[in-house]
């Protein structure tokens, strides 16, 4: 079969994006075609994807998204397949890939009267009510149950459309995947010390991943335990404006900004704790990264996958509301006690062991190959 997979934009280092690529990759493992339309393409291309970079103009979002989607459109009009597979909300879709909140449940509790009136609203609107309403047909691969919650509430839409999928971790982020001594090793590959204290938090959009939380939260840290601390921070977004505000806590020193890196499972070997203070999160499968390779993690409830934490007590979810002071404290108690570290870590890999966290990849494959097209 010919698998049409549809995506805004791919860049090596998103959640969504990696989902996107093992999900396109099993399916091409199976011996079907897997052509990707996009509106932008970073980093390598696989030998067995067929990639067309969709044209758009306008100097918006919601205009380049509403231009992709009418080109797409077109196109597979000419261009027969037998499935259409959506990683971001639009029309026409046989299986969508919910990474997304819903955006009509956090319209409500974010916004005004007034921002409805938008432009920008109105597209985001319409293409999550065509994909989500009763009666649509779209099948929808589900992260969560809070997600599913939300949509129902919004579009009435049929339980028998929702399909919650098992995690999905790329068995080599797996602990035991590691070098022995990887600790050590990798550790002194970055030029840290064992003495040092390594935090790290990865995700793109900081400001919605809570990197500022993080920083205050280093800032209150006692001298002698700030500068044992180094905190290195992953993710594509501009990082000026965080900078800045390391400069005015002053913690300029503690703190390093990468774009991207391709050695996360070893950052994760060699850390002593993930912070992750999102204020938005639809899962967060840099938790389960973290989990499989038996590093604690300080993390908000709002995340989609913080109940795996619990599960696995391997480190601490902090309530809603957010309280910056409650971070500050744990943060300082977790690095303060390497037995409290251990303990988690413990757990964790214990919980890697007996839990599946792979299959994601497997089951949205299944689904997407059984389903009904148009």
């Amino acid at each position: 079969m010919i698998i049409a997979f549809c995506l805004y934009k791919y860049f090596p280092y998103g959640g969504l994006q990696r989902d996107f690529m093992r999900i396109a990759q099993t399916v091409a493992a199976r011996g079907h075609r897997v052509l990707v339309l996009t509106q932008q393409w970073q980093g390598e291309r696989p030998e067995d994807f067929e990639i067309i970079i969709v044209p758009v103009k306008d100097r918006t979002n919601h205009g380049k998204n509403a231009s992709y989607y009418q080109w797409v459109n077109r196109y597979l009009e000419q261009n027969p397949v037998d499935r259409v597979v959506g990683f971001n909300k639009m029309p026409g879709l046989d299986v969508y890939y919910a990474a997304d909140v819903c955006y009509a449940e956090k319209v409500d509790r974010e916004k005004g009267f007034f921002y409805k009136l938008t432009s920008r609203y109105r597209h985001y609107a319409t293409f999550e009510r065509a994909t989500f309403l009763k009666g649509s047909g779209t099948e929808l691969l589900m992260l969560t149950a809070n997600q599913v919650a939300d949509f129902k509430k919004h579009y009435n839409t049929e339980d028998s459309r929702f399909h919650i999928l098992p995690p999905g971790i790329y068995p080599d982020r797996k602990y035991s995947y590691q070098i022995a001594d990887s600790r050590r090793v990798y550790r002194e590959r970055n030029n840290i010390s064992e003495q040092q204290l390594l935090l790290l938090q990865v995700g793109s959009d900081f400001k919605r991943k809570g990197v500022e939380r993080s920083l205050r939260a280093l800032s209150t840290l006692p001298e002698v335990l700030r500068q044992r601390v180094l905190f290195l921070v992953v993710g594509q977004d501009k990082p000026a404006r965080y900078e800045k505000l390391a400069c005015q806590l002053g913690i300029a020193d503690r703190v390093r900004f990468f774009s991207g890196r391709d050695d996360i499972a070893q950052l994760m070997a060699a850390a002593d704790l993930l912070l992750h203070p999102a204020y938005q999160e639809a899962a967060g499968i840099v938790l389960l990264e973290a989990i499989v390779a038996g590093l604690p993690v300080l993390v908000t409830e709002v995340c989609g996958y913080a109940h795996y934490v619990n599960s696995a007590r391997c480190g601490e979810v902090l309530p809603e509301p957010f309280q910056q002071e409650s971070l500050n404290k744990m943060l300082r108690k977790a690095l303060e006690s390497e037995a409290l570290r251990k303990e988690w870590a413990s757990n964790a890999r214990y919980y890697a062991d007996t839990e599946d966290l792979y299959s994601l990849a497997e089951k949205a494959a299944d689904i997407i190959l059984d389903c009904k097209h148009g």
